[in-house]
């Protein structure tokens, strides 16, 4: 699930004096050297503070957006038999869990997360799906959920005026929303074309945050404690994933994934078949990153942990674990 960015206002005028020399809130005891709190206090702007909560908690502990969608066929035309256009193909189910870090001694801010996403059956939510059979050759694939460690964004340098506010308003709810067009040469990353045409991936992100009003007023004052509740909406179009084996230069179809999001307070107000699967197989996705480092996509995921950085080639993967 990975994109864009959000912030909000301070407590004391006091607070606001010492905050204002970077790196002098360090020294204050409440405050860890990484903790956000107090680049986030330092902030004037209220609809800034509360694009901010829309990232992270001010008080720098983990929160989750809990996602939940469904994955259907983009066939125009309806030119492939075996991929009807509109056939719903999968459930998605799962989380990015994330946390503000504070660059030690700045006044840059960090966005860290990880995202695990499952693809499930798609009639049964709680149902995931280990195996899916590809229609055009008729073999069966192992599945491979989204899990992207890590999924980081900044750092944003925050001053008593920076600003990152949020689009607009509907009714009582605040929205943002975010339009992202991914292009890259997984080519040029991996060496690998994934089967893609010329090697260059090419996608659609469609983003849209609501914050009701009430809890934006709520929280725009001092130093708000635990997750802000918001809610989203995400779209995407794009190539089919690496573990399905369908490859965009020979299909004319795609994958349309469109799912919800909410946030959470920590890992543990998820439900419990979501739980116990990641304590028992996924335990590093309990926890967001400790520290800033590289990003991954589903593709360099796949790359990195189903290649063996190379030591395959996506066309001998498909081969030897289409059955």
């Amino acid at each position: 699930m990975s994109r864009r960015s959000f912030l909000a206002l301070g407590a004391t005028a006091l607070a606001l004096a010492v905050y204002a020399v970077p790196g002098a809130a360090s020294a204050d005891p409440r405050f860890a050297p990484t903790d956000p709190g107090p680049l986030y206090t330092r902030i004037t702007d209220q609809d800034t503070r509360i694009s901010l909560q829309t990232l992270g908690r001010p008080d720098g502990k983990d929160m989750l957006y809990r996602i939940s969608g469904s994955v259907y066929v983009n066939a125009p035309g309806d030119t492939v038999p075996e991929l009807r256009h509109g056939t719903k193909l999968f459930g998605i189910e799962g989380y990015n869990i994330r946390r503000l870090y504070r660059e030690p001694g700045t006044d840059k801010l960090h966005l860290l997360t990880r995202e695990i996403v499952f693809y499930t059956d798609p009639d049964d939510p709680t149902k995931i799906l280990h195996q899916w059979q590809n229609p055009l050759n008729g073999r069966t694939y192992p599945v491979v959920p989204v899990n992207n460690d890590a999924v980081n964004q900044g750092p944003f340098t925050v001053t008593p005026g920076f600003r990152m506010p949020m689009s607009g308003k509907v009714h009582d709810n605040l929205v943002s929303t975010a339009d992202i067009p991914p292009r890259y040469s997984i080519k040029n990353i991996t060496g690998d074309d994934f089967g893609l045409r010329d090697g260059m991936y090419a996608s659609w992100e469609m983003f849209d945050f609501y914050v009701d009003g009430k809890e934006a007023r709520r929280r725009s004052q001092g130093l708000p404690k635990g997750a802000m509740e918001v809610t989203n909406s995400w779209t995407r179009t794009g190539p089919f994933v690496p573990w399905t084996c369908v490859a965009e230069k020979d299909t004319d179809a795609q994958l349309v994934y469109h799912a919800r999001s909410w946030t959470l307070d920590s890992f543990k107000d998820l439900e419990p078949w979501l739980k116990k699967t990641i304590s028992e197989d996924y335990p590093l996705y309990k926890t967001s990153p400790k520290a800033p480092g590289p990003n991954e996509t589903s593709w360099t995921s796949f790359f990195h942990k189903q290649l063996r950085n190379g030591e395959l080639t996506w066309s001998q993967w498909c081969d030897q674990n289409g059955r």
